[in-house]
């Protein structure tokens, strides 16, 4: 496993810098608006020039808070599908990347995106595709399409020397688009492609 994230690193990236300079061009950061990150980590926000007002929410010791980063960021402890402490409509534009499918079942991926909607007045929620040959998670080419028996067999397997990391595989969903569309009606699904192929979805909304 330390091979391919070794190997993804660099891949992994491009793509999110790609990805934030679509964000970039989507909000008027010019403006600083105070930003909610759902689940996130400082690094994501590294190769945004513009300093930021940003509020990075997640479970308790999974941020990496000690990140050197010039702008101003703020960590809170709590549950992304259960916000406490934070008004309607309180920030300018929460943002998540690759959460949602961590969050649970259909049930608790429809209270985050109820968060989402409820805490900022615009958002932005990008998830990966099911469509990519590669699964960004565990490296397995094809993975949500082998049989659940075959998933199964290699988790189990997988349990004996990598607990930790299996545990977060198997929270791990995929979010398909239509998904996407269900949860968050009023935004439009943005498309990362890789030669032609989904890589992910983004729902995002701006007021």
């Amino acid at each position: 496993m330390k091979l391919f994230y070794f190997m993804l690193g660099p891949i992994s990236a491009h793509y999110r810098r790609k990805r934030m300079r679509k964000f970039c061009s989507v909000f008027h950061l010019d403006h600083h608006p105070a930003i909610l990150d759902l689940g996130g980590q400082p690094t994501i926000w590294d190769t945004v020039v513009e300093p930021l007002d940003i509020v990075i929410l997640n479970l308790p010791g999974r941020a990496e808070t000690l990140h050197p980063t010039h702008h101003n960021i703020k960590y809170v402890e709590g549950d992304a599908c259960d916000v406490v402490g934070i008004e309607k409509k309180e920030f300018d534009i929460v943002f998540s990347n690759s959460v949602i499918e961590h969050v649970g079942n259909s049930d608790f991926r429809a209270r985050f995106a109820s968060e989402v909607r409820r805490l900022g007045k615009s958002y932005w929620v990008q998830t990966p595709a099911r469509y990519f040959p590669i699964e960004p998670h565990n490296g397995m080419p094809f993975w949500w399409f082998w049989p659940q028996a075959l998933r199964a067999a290699t988790i189990k397997r997988w349990k004996r020397t990598l607990p930790a990391w299996t545990e977060m595989v198997e929270g791990t969903d995929i979010v398909s688009r239509e998904e996407m569309h269900r949860l968050f009606p009023e935004a439009e699904i943005y498309v990362e492609r890789v030669w032609g192929i989904p890589k992910s979805y983004t729902a995002f909304s701006v007021t």
